[in-house]
């Protein structure tokens, strides 16, 4: 028989995640997959009951992955090196034939066969299906300390358009889009884009309640290193500008930021090695990272 104070305290979480589960119901949820939560098994499975629930309860969740170690694993078994610019892959034709492969096959669908082990409806796609996302070639800006030809990142591309109408029809279903940020050019030519800039991009364009960036940090922390819990458009440029928030975090802050500028209601910035983690942060009243908001 269960005991009097753990039944209370199951009762007070669940009694908890009612209005949050009422005020989201039939919203759109953007999550972008990744970090440490992508490599242990038991985050990744919890991962995956998490996006189960959501759906369950009424939620539109809408997964998109990166999968950079994965990629850099099987290129240095196939022998094949490659340059980082500004954290960026260099990506020649083969290397992005490699990159399909893990991104559009490998790590895509494990993810989608984990959603479907734990109750889910899980669809595979990358920007390529549909032609969902239109991707431009990425052109960095010429520098001092690098020849011309080196600044060329090759099939690195960013979003130029997106076309929400697969998106529209899976989210009005059971199902749940498992994306993988590839994107498709003009010319015909495949594009890696950077995941946290395709999640913000399709949230924008949905108008989605909440992007979720998981991180392998507990959220944007202050100069002495503690956690941010809530943070305006216009502090979060102020802790960018002083240098409080650098180096990777900027990036990732200034998805937050232009996905907030460009109509989704609020981006949690959480802890992705945390157990959960995505139902504390959208159930509890604590979370488990930075919510950031337009005012």
């Amino acid at each position: 028989m269960m005991q009097k104070r753990t039944a209370h305290q199951i009762a007070d979480v669940l009694i908890e995640a009612l209005p949050y589960i009422q005020r989201f119901k039939g919203k759109t949820i953007v999550v972008k997959f990744g970090g440490n939560a992508m490599v242990d098994e038991e985050l990744k499975h919890s991962f995956a009951r998490d996006i189960v629930l959501m759906k369950l309860v009424g939620l539109n969740p809408i997964v998109v992955h990166g999968g950079g170690p994965q990629i850099g694993r099987l290129l240095e078994k196939l022998g094949k090196t490659t340059g980082f610019i500004d954290g960026m892959r260099i990506t020649d034709s083969e290397t992005m034939d490699v990159v399909e492969m893990v991104l559009g096959g490998l790590v895509n669908k494990e993810i989608v066969n984990l959603i479907n082990m734990h109750g889910g409806k899980a669809v595979g796609l990358t920007g390529k299906d549909g032609n969902f996302i239109r991707a431009k070639k990425l052109h960095l800006p010429p520098r001092d300390n690098l020849p011309s030809e080196i600044i060329d990142l090759g099939h690195v591309g960013e979003v130029d358009s997106i076309d929400p109408s697969v998106l529209d029809m899976l989210g009005g279903s059971d199902f749940i889009p498992v994306i993988a940020p590839i994107g498709v050019g003009e010319d015909g030519h495949s594009y890696n884009i950077n995941a946290d800039l395709v999640a913000g991009k399709i949230a924008e364009q949905l108008k989605a309640e909440k992007l979720i960036l998981l991180t392998n940090i507990p959220g944007i922390l202050d100069k002495q290193g503690e956690l941010l819990t809530g943070l305006s458009i216009k502090k979060t440029e102020e802790l960018i500008a002083d240098g409080t928030i650098s180096g990777g975090m900027i990036p990732k802050t200034r998805c937050a930021t232009d996905a907030i500028k460009g109509g989704v209601t609020s981006v949690h910035i959480i802890d992705g090695r945390v157990d959960h983690a995505v139902l504390l942060e959208l159930f509890t009243d604590q979370g488990v990272g930075t919510l950031l908001l337009k005012g």
